[in-house]
């Protein structure tokens, strides 16, 4: 272990209980890991147990439901301790004890729902709030207020829960929470509680919900069992559904830091043991799950605030898996221990693999929240994009092959470096082609922003991986149905690829292509039109915005990054924000007519006009390169057709697909 990194591997103590590292494992919605009777499946414990085998000291699930019957939700979506506490304790303390094998301390997060935040497919009956106010996801929703007794119920299911999860093993309990703008934290802000009962008012009446949550528990788990807070120090709520950048200066509508400084002094008093801290809520979503657009260690300026105004350990999340910047943090006391949550889902060895110094070996989270909360908003399983076992561990393993074949595959790019890293760990003898001078494909030009350098760290880790498995790697090399015929594979993968679109119209010759900006092998000037506003093109304008030339995107549809894949709505948000904050000018509803040697000509509902530009950037999406997959997969019975070559999707499904087909060779 490296010595600049033995601080992260130091016990701390929450309250008397003392965890062996300062590795906490963040709570992440656990869609798909419950039964219908709110127990934790087979699922859910496999993948709570892997984190604890990777090294993880201390483990916090994601959201339980307290109670399930003020707001009712459909199940099974998350787990619920009250809803069949028997049938809960039979699977968690199967879950808990494994955990505890490995030394790790494991804590049930417990909310009191989701209120104005509610995703309407989840609920089951009337939506609820603190006070009267529109469902955040569907405005013709309306949420009706809670009375005073529905609290106090609710209230008393948390401790009855707390019961259940001391019942169970949990080593502690965390609140879920004053943060992220669910119901517990709508309570604490004036922006959404106007009730005039003990439960609204000044400060102190907001946070009553909170204090004898914290008290019932106490009270019926006894003062030393845990209780931690999942806790937002400051909203940055500009307006409703509208998030505030770092880069801006705007009014803060929620919680402002001052305020929510002296609301964590009042909680600890209340009886908190502990404060896992970050920042934002639904209306600036890109702050609780931030994107790759947000820089890492994103909330250390306020927990270096909150160490001050509290004695109990500050957990901190916010992009926290480079174990330098880690280190750092609890070196220059900005936090007690480091929580990590999606780095966890791309590597649940992450902290293992530290210890024993094989950083290069830790699979990089890409921070596109496509496996994750983009999946559990469509009231999908948890997952990730890069690593298909996540939330499936046992299930979705992969066995040695009985008889190794000859496996060839064709194209360097994500889904090919995939299917050849899962080949060769299963055991056959596998030769990967590609006819540039590097592997990457074309994230190599999509890594190229500031805010994509994740995507070249997984180019550099399928390399070592790739290495280490002593895959034969032929670069420059073009595959041809004769190249095919001489070698003379049992098995071909063909991931060659896609190809840029091209829009036909006069003058299109003057055109660039993104992919070739991106790389450096063209030049633009001052002034740039972007052809195309999907998720290339606008972030394309953005990096050339930032770069301070005047940037003008031009889309057919009736909003940007509408085309293609739905993206994670904390991404698609916090890019529409900074498109805006640099000047972007989005021009929607217009198609691209001509280009002259002014500029480009655009066509709207009102006419032709010419925007003056430099350079025009065709950005229009991609089509599969399958003319060699067509050409070979008659001749070979075992043939796959994987990635974009096959259809034209993002990342995740590269990977996938890629996954799924190679554990089966």
């Amino acid at each position: 272990m490296p010595k600049k990194h033995s601080k992260l591997f130091e016990p701390f103590k929450i309250g008397k209980l003392e965890i062996k590292n300062k590795f906490v494992m963040a709570p992440m919605g656990p869609g798909g890991l419950s039964t219908p009777d709110g127990a934790f499946n087979e699922r859910g414990v496999e993948y709570y147990v892997e984190r604890a085998k990777g090294g993880t000291g201390l483990i916090i699930t994601g959201i339980c439901y307290a109670e399930n019957e003020v707001e009712k939700k459909a199940m099974p979506t998350m787990p619920c301790p009250t809803l069949n506490p028997a049938s809960f304790i039979k699977s968690a303390a199967q879950m808990t004890e494994r955990v505890h094998a490995y030394d790790s301390k494991i804590f049930l997060q417990l909310t009191a729902g989701f209120g104005r935040v509610g995703i309407p497919a989840i609920l089951r009956g009337e939506a609820v709030a603190p006070s009267p106010v529109e469902n955040f996801w569907n405005p013709k929703i309306m949420c009706r207020e809670l009375t005073t007794e529905e609290v106090e119920f609710i209230v008393k299911k948390f401790a009855e829960a707390s019961v259940v999860a001391k019942m169970s093993g949990f080593d502690g309990v965390e609140i879920h929470a004053v943060h992220e703008g669910y119901l517990l934290d709508q309570f604490t802000i004036a922006l959404f509680n106007k009730r005039t009962d003990k439960y609204g008012g000044d400060l102190m009446g907001r946070l009553r919900f909170p204090i004898e949550i914290v008290k019932a528990i106490k009270k019926a788990c006894g003062d030393d069992f845990p209780v931690s807070l999942r806790y937002s120090v400051k909203s940055y709520i500009k307006g409703i559904r509208q998030g505030g950048l770092a880069e801006e200066e705007f009014i803060e509508l929620g919680r402002d830091t001052e305020e929510g400084l002296e609301a964590a002094k009042i909680l600890e008093q209340a009886g908190y043991d502990a404060f896992n801290a970050d920042a934002g809520t639904y209306d600036s979503w890109y702050w609780n799950h931030p994107p790759m657009y947000q820089k890492k260690g994103l909330y250390l300026h306020l927990t270096k605030e909150l160490k001050k105004a509290v004695k109990a350990p500050v957990l901190v999340a916010g992009r926290m898996e480079d174990p330098d910047l880690a280190s750092r943090a609890l070196d220059e006391g900005k936090a007690d221990a480091i929580v990590i949550g999606r780095g966890l889902l791309a590597d649940p060895h992450l902290p293992n693999k530290i210890k024993s110094e094989q950083i290069d070996d830790i699979r990089p989270c890409l921070c596109c929240h496509d496996g994750c909360m983009g999946r559990i908003a469509q009231v999908k399983p948890l997952s990730c994009a890069v690593n298909p076992q996540a939330g499936r561990e046992a299930e979705y393993g992969l066995k040695p092959v009985e008889k190794a074949k000859k496996v060839m595959v064709i194209g360097g790019g994500v889904a090919g470096m995939e299917a050849a890293r899962v080949c060769a760990l299963r055991g056959h003898e596998v030769s990967l082609y590609e006819k540039s001078d590097n592997l990457g494909g074309v994230i190599l030009a999509g890594g190229v922003p500031d805010f994509k350098e994740a995507d070249i760290r997984l180019v550099h880790w399928y390399e070592k991986q790739l290495s280490d498995l002593k895959v034969n790697v032929h670069l420059n090399t073009q595959v041809t149905k004769e190249l095919v015929d001489a070698i003379k594979p049992e098995t071909v993968i063909v991931a060659t690829g896609s190809i840029p679109k091209q829009p036909n119209i006069s003058g299109v010759e003057k055109t660039l292509q993104a992919t070739d900006v991106l790389l450096g092998k063209k030049n633009v000037g001052d002034k740039v039109v972007v052809v195309g506003g999907g998720l290339v093109g606008c972030e394309l304008a953005l990096w050339l915005a930032k770069q301070g030339r005047q940037v003008v995107i031009v889309e057919a549809l009736k909003n940007i990054l509408s085309a293609g894949l739905p993206i994670p709505h904390m991404n698609s948000a916090m890019l529409e924000d900074l498109l805006a904050f640099y000047h972007v000018e989005i021009r929607t509803g217009a198609s691209i007519a001509s280009i002259n040697d002014t500029g480009a000509v655009i066509k709207t509902e009102s006419g032709e006009e010419t925007i003056p530009a430099d350079s025009i950037v065709i950005a229009i999406g991609y089509s599969p390169n399958n003319a060699l997959y067509k050409q070979i997969a008659q001749d070979i019975a075992e043939t796959y057709l994987l990635g974009d070559a096959r259809k034209v999707q993002n990342i995740m499904y590269a990977i996938w697909d890629a996954y799924e087909v190679a554990r089966n060779i």
